[in-house]
């Protein structure tokens, strides 16, 4: 849906925008280490001409960082790739070329400890960009590393994510950095997702993706970009009820829908007995939620500091769109456990 939003408001840019969906298929779908590669550099060539815009000093400078990062994580994995190919071209990859080519592809996703660049570059972007950069463009270095996985490394990575998506996010003002701190702490989840099974890491990722989706489409509508435009600006109470909804449900707070793929990675973590990580994961989620609850709480007890001359007018079409979703979003969790029982 917002995919179609961003290419009939940015016409000029439908081009890119196609070409950045077909590297995607072409890396997924490629039967070499070097056609992946090659995927790889046509979504990021196809992505820059997306983000950046001469009219905004702060949109060229997150392209050309976007640039940078993503060029060095291309140069380690095709330098893996020839390691591979020339050095053990007759072995078996050992651990310094999984945990490279692992690297690699968690630099291009914006994993944590590689995650610096990360909030620093969609803190200059719209927030249609951002929905892009934090759910399409994980895609395909998501898959790629679910081809050839260091499992003891990507444990540490996953816990190292949750940690710090969720004590990053706790001091941040700006909300698409906010975000960006929530979709780093999600990352661990989908780390741990395609660990367990690929069909599982492709329900959390659509249920994710469908969470940003909604917040990214009602922010953009809005305008807001910093958190105290939340206490400021007059909107509807019925609109901050469904927005907050969602950030509720992004968190993983049942029975909201965001809670249904966490409430199964975690049984599996159970069944499998990896206790201390179920714990870890429980306690980062909290801290995700502490912060979302802070800005509902403060938004509805702020709400006398809102300007009385300043109205917000909302399209009927738009409004349907945030609570349809919203709707979906507060009644999934219970439609799909009558369903899976």
């Amino acid at each position: 849906m917002l995919f179609l939003i961003y290419v009939t408001c940015n016409s000029n840019k439908m081009f890119f925008f196609f070409i950045l969906i077909f590297s995607t298929l072409i890396s997924i779908s490629a039967n070499s280490w070097m056609g992946c590669w090659i995927g790889l550099e046509i979504n990021l060539l196809s992505f820059i001409p997306l983000i950046s815009n001469s009219n905004n000093l702060m949109n060229s400078e997150a392209s050309l960082n976007y640039f940078l990062i993503q060029a060095i994580a291309s140069i380690n994995f095709l330098f893996s790739i020839l390691l591979k190919l020339i050095i053990f071209k007759n072995f078996e990859m050992n651990l310094f070329l999984s945990i490279l080519i692992n690297s690699s592809m968690l630099m291009k996703m914006g994993s944590a400890p590689f995650h610096f660049w990360f909030p620093n570059i969609i803190e200059g972007m719209t927030w249609l960009n951002c929905f892009i950069l934090m759910t399409w463009q994980k895609i395909t270095p998501m898959i790629l590393l679910s081809y050839y996985m260091n499992k003891n490394f990507l444990l540490i990575i996953m816990l190292l994510n949750t940690i710090v998506g969720a004590f990053g996010g706790i001091n941040q003002n700006s909300l698409r950095k906010l975000m960006s701190f929530s979709s780093i702490n999600n990352l661990g989840w989908m780390m741990s997702a395609i660990m367990i099974s690929e069909n599982l890491w492709m329900l959390y990722f659509m249920l994710y993706s469908f969470l940003i989706s909604i917040m990214c489409f009602s922010f953009h509508i809005f305008n807001i970009y910093f958190i105290n435009q939340l206490f400021i600006f007059n909107i509807n109470f019925m609109l901050k009820f469904l927005i907050f909804i969602n950030f509720l449900s992004l968190g993983g707070l049942p029975p909201f829908l965001g809670f249904f793929p966490k409430w199964i990675i975690i049984n599996f973590l159970m069944t499998k007995k990896f206790y201390i990580i179920s714990f870890i994961f429980m306690m980062m989620s909290l801290i995700t939620l502490f912060f979302y609850i802070r800005i509902i709480y403060s938004c509805i007890l702020f709400n006398y500091l809102k300007l009385k001359w300043f109205n917000m007018h909302l399209k009927n079409n738009y409004f349907s769109f945030i609570l349809f979703n919203s709707l979906i979003s507060l009644m999934g969790m219970i439609l799909s456990t009558l369903f899976f029982m």
